[in-house]
């Protein structure tokens, strides 16, 4: 498949809602670590949010969207710098007193295969920390899904963005830090988001879960316009909008994991 074209502007459209759950795992984060990593660091909105946090910590802000790195660039000072890795074969070449990753690696098949050399980079008490989407049940996903394979779109997306399987249940990621040696805190929370303006479901997930099919179908504007009007409709009765917005249920799985300090 091919990999999803990625709008910078489109996805900081919403980027209060999208920041909040990374500003809750870094509540969850303790110590003061010197090195960083930032993998999949897309705008360098995040990113920004850890210098912040740790002033005096040397940071490097990971990814492998052209379109996200330029952007992210604006953010670069002297302790913070950005540099294209794929976090589906990046294997650190410096070691980390810190690796933190928001909202990535639902993108990244088989991530859990990672984390033995993941943790291998962290320093004796360093911490591994991320969060990703749980929420692949939804409307906004089983509904793109349906609509994907239908017959009038099944010969061009079959397959395109699936990621039915993307993650696994909170109890599985803390089974499996556990059993690596980490010190593990696994929680999850279903943030009630409303939405406001016209269509604001369709708006979120064309910053996300979206970019896949925008890709796939970026070169027939006729086909983009006709698959999207469709989905809205969709959206339109799943999510329908109330007296104070749209009300957008977005379920999050957390992991901190400290590697033993010895």
């Amino acid at each position: 498949m091919t990999a999803p074209t990625w709008d910078p502007q489109q996805y900081l459209r919403h980027a209060d809602h999208r920041t909040r759950p990374f500003r809750d795992l870094l509540a969850r984060i303790s110590g003061a670590p010197a090195r960083i990593a930032d993998l999949g660091c897309g705008a360098g909105n995040v990113t920004a949010l850890l210098a912040e946090r740790w002033p005096q910590a040397r940071i490097t802000g990971f990814d492998n969207s052209p379109q996200m790195l330029e952007q992210a660039q604006r953010y670069a000072g002297p302790l913070l710098d950005f540099a294209h890795a794929d976090a589906t074969t990046w294997t650190p070449d410096d070691t980390y007193d810190l690796i933190v990753s928001n909202a990535l690696l639902q993108w990244v098949p088989g991530h859990t295969d990672r984390f033995p050399d993941w943790l291998n980079a962290l320093t004796p008490g360093g911490t591994f920390a991320f969060q990703v989407p749980g929420n692949f049940t939804a409307p906004s996903h089983t509904l793109l899904a349906e609509l994907r394979e239908s017959p009038r779109w099944k010969s061009r997306l079959t397959g395109v963005g699936d990621r039915t399987a993307a993650v696994l249940d909170p109890a599985a990621y803390l089974a499996l830090l556990a059993d690596l040696g980490c010190t593990t805190d696994v929680w999850e929370t279903t943030y009630l988001q409303l939405l406001t303006g016209d269509d604001p479901v369709l708006d979120w997930v064309k910053g996300t879960a979206l970019r896949p099919v925008l890709t796939a179908l970026a070169h027939d504007p006729e086909a983009t316009s006709a698959f999207l009007s469709a989905y809205r409709d969709l959206l339109r009765t799943a999510y329908p909008a109330g007296p104070h917005g749209t009300v957008f249920p977005f379920r999050r799985i957390f992991a901190v994991a400290r590697k033993a300090a010895r």
